[in-house]
């Protein structure tokens, strides 16, 4: 059984998005739905941007009921395969930020080095 869990970073990036898009809190357990099926996801809105020893990080399209278009939220996670855990890094709109934080990115791996 796979269990999440979310960085400090991510959880005020929710807190404050989920104030703005109502819907968020919902979307992020259907998400969660899908990646207890696959934890990689399937299909064009996930992308694997890093793959070493046993851990994976992808950014992937979180739908959002609340937007129009929505495909403009975007949520960096990892999955540690041999933990069967997945952890959420980060969550941002597409509007405001166009890429990822990839310093945190960086310092996620360096501190979870094995």
């Amino acid at each position: 059984m796979t269990n999440f869990d979310e960085l400090s970073e991510f959880k005020k990036e929710f807190k404050r998005l989920s104030k703005k898009y109502r819907s968020l809190a919902d979307d992020l357990k259907t998400f969660k739905k899908v990646l207890l099926v696959r934890p990689l996801g399937a299909g064009k809105h996930f992308i694997v941007m890093h793959a070493s020893s046993g851990t994976t990080i992808v950014k992937a399209h979180l739908a959002c009921r609340a937007l129009r278009n929505n495909h403009l939220l975007r949520v960096i996670y990892a999955y540690i395969e041999e933990e069967e855990k997945i952890e959420f890094i980060e969550l941002y709109f597409k509007g405001d930020k166009a890429n990822e934080d990839r310093d945190r990115i960086r310092a996620y791996l360096n501190s979870h080095a094995s």
